[in-house]
């Protein structure tokens, strides 16, 4: 199965700090390809059927400072994201468009979050904006080019 990890971009909250500033910087990408496309109503409610009901994501961001030698600038953030998969007839759930029964539960940084429409579901679970925040004196006076490497993995059956 081809996915990719796109759109990676790492967006600073201002261009200049002070050293006693605090700098927040968002690591913004999105999990792209058959990975997405498969996660549909009708392959997780299929799933469901299957006893299959859980779905996890792993994934890792490291900022680094280039420089003559590349240094963490802070430590590493592994973490995850978990689909569940559940059957209900909460009236406040039901789609009045149609006999929806089975649902998507994503669960991001131990929060549980649930969507009506299957692009919001993917949304939810492949597109990510983890705020990092540093302090400048880590980095000292001067200018650094900062950069961001990200790896996302995830359970084959």
């Amino acid at each position: 199965m081809a996915s990719e990890i796109s759109n990676l971009r790492l967006v600073k909250d201002k261009d200049a700090y002070s050293v006693d500033d605090s700098i927040t910087l968002n690591v913004k990408f999105s999990l792209s390809g058959e990975m997405r496309d498969v996660f549909n109503e009708k392959n997780w409610t299929d799933a469901y059927e299957k006893n299959d009901n859980q779905f996890k994501l792993k994934y890792g961001i490291k900022l680094v400072s280039s420089g003559l030698r590349k240094h963490d600038v802070v430590k590493p953030i592994d973490t995850y994201r978990k689909a569940s998969i559940f059957w209900t007839r909460n009236p406040k759930l039901v789609n009045p468009m149609k006999e929806k029964r089975i649902w998507v539960q994503v669960a991001k940084n131990f929060e549980p979050i649930i969507k009506l429409t299957e692009e919001d579901v993917r949304k939810e679970l492949f597109d990510f904006d983890e705020p990092i925040i540093l302090s400048a004196s880590e980095l000292g006076k001067g200018k650094h080019k900062i950069s961001a490497e990200v790896f996302v993995s995830w359970n084959k059956h």
